[in-house]
């Protein structure tokens, strides 16, 4: 009898738009359970670090995966304290930024500057001690509100405003944006804000920062490419696009057929919908819930209820479909209320969330591969060249 052979068929790769729902590392940072609504850092929901948690103390948990000691902590605070401060040639160099740039572009290429001034082993990654990590992720947690709020004051030829040394991180922050330092409600809502935009799972700008980290650049490069997806409309930039929203629905009387409008015409409503929550963002949640404190102090404001009557339209024509309030729906009215300019929102957002990409960067740290990804090629194959005589 003739020996019988069998062709195997070739596998035909798996093609995922935008990586969707494909594992492209293993990480213990952070976890999210769309389904229901749950986000923690390193196992402490979300809720809990908003409660009771600084901004701090929250990037030593997503540095070093468990909550730091008193001692810990007070160190930490004072090495970041210390390291606020830039050198006059980044500020020089910022002085030479166009007034029309934005506050997410000129952070890009200030972060990326910023390597050149503390130069990073390469060739030492992957057998780096521990000091030398931690020294990275101070200098850039320390330093990123300090060349946002420069920015922010020298585009509209004003002096930046030193860093304080006796302010906590969020305080600190406003006092450089605004040259006055905050109530204890307003050091707080920010506090809270920047927990909860520190971290969130593989996103594109945390995928930014390993795939750029993977081929062994230094960790300011890596960041700078964070920041450059961050300032994306679909990622970061989503909550200049909330207010926007807003401000050109007008009342709320506008907002159902506003909102209408925009699903007759399937265009895409900013501040509903994320890629991996199906209910309501819980740190959408937190920050309207900070918004209503701040109507206690401070008034309540249209803008708000507006955006409220958005959301309750939302829930009964998208509800169904998963599409609910993210992140960036609430965030933007926060930061209004604070006073803070539009175009300053993503590079806040950008301010919390180092300490999260640089938790990621050192996993990235211990593995040795770049990252490759494969293609399916669509094109065509065995074409000629033609002279340029005999083309068309």
């Amino acid at each position: 009898m003739a020996e019988q052979t069998t062709t195997e068929t070739p596998k035909i790769p798996c093609f995922s738009p935008g990586l969707a729902d494909i594992p492209v590392a293993e990480s213990s940072v952070s976890f999210v359970d769309g389904k229901i609504g749950h986000l923690e850092y390193r196992g402490i929901d979300i809720e809990q670090l908003a409660e009771h948690s600084s901004f701090e103390e929250t990037s030593w948990l997503l540095l070093y995966g468990k909550l730091p000691s008193a001692d810990e902590l007070s160190a930490f605070k004072l090495e970041l304290n210390h390291h606020r401060r830039i050198k006059f040639r980044i500020r020089d160099m910022m002085k030479c930024f166009p007034e029309s740039a934005h506050p997410m572009d000129a952070l890009q290429a200030s972060i990326a500057a910023l390597g050149m001034f503390y130069p990073f082993p390469k060739s030492l990654i992957g057998k780096l001690d521990e000091e030398t990590v931690h020294q990275v992720c101070v200098n850039l947690i320390a330093k990123m509100p300090t060349l946002v709020a420069a920015h922010a004051r020298m585009r509209h030829g004003d002096d930046p405003i030193s860093p304080r040394d006796d302010l906590s991180h969020a305080a600190n922050l406003y006092y450089m944006l605004t040259g006055n330092e905050p109530d204890e409600l307003t050091e707080r809502i920010i506090d809270v804000a920047l927990i909860v935009h520190a971290e969130h799972t593989m996103n594109a700008s945390t995928f930014s920062t390993l795939v750029v980290a993977s081929s062994h650049a230094d960790p300011y490069t890596s960041i700078s490419a964070a920041i450059g997806s961050l300032s994306g409309p679909l990622h970061g930039g989503a909550n200049e696009d909330v207010l926007i929203m807003l401000d050109e629905i007008g009342s709320v009387e506008a907002a159902e057929a506003y909102l209408h409008g925009k699903l007759d015409r399937k265009e895409k409503v900013p501040g509903l919908g994320h890629r991996v929550y199906k209910t309501k963002d819980p740190r959408a949640t937190l920050l309207q819930q900070l918004y209503v404190e701040l109507t206690e102090k401070l008034g309540a404001d249209p803008t708000y209820e507006i955006a409220r009557h958005i959301e309750d339209l939302s829930r009964q024509t998208l509800g169904k479909k998963g599409i609910c309030p993210n992140v960036d729906f609430y965030s933007g009215i926060v930061y209004r209320k604070l006073g803070i300019p539009t175009d300053l929102f993503t590079p806040i957002f950008a301010v919390a969330r180092v300490s999260g990409w640089l938790a990621h960067w050192k996993e990235q740290l211990g593995h040795g591969r770049i990252y490759r990804p494969s293609q399916i090629f669509i094109g065509q194959h065995g074409l000629s060249y033609i002279p340029m005589a005999d083309r068309d």
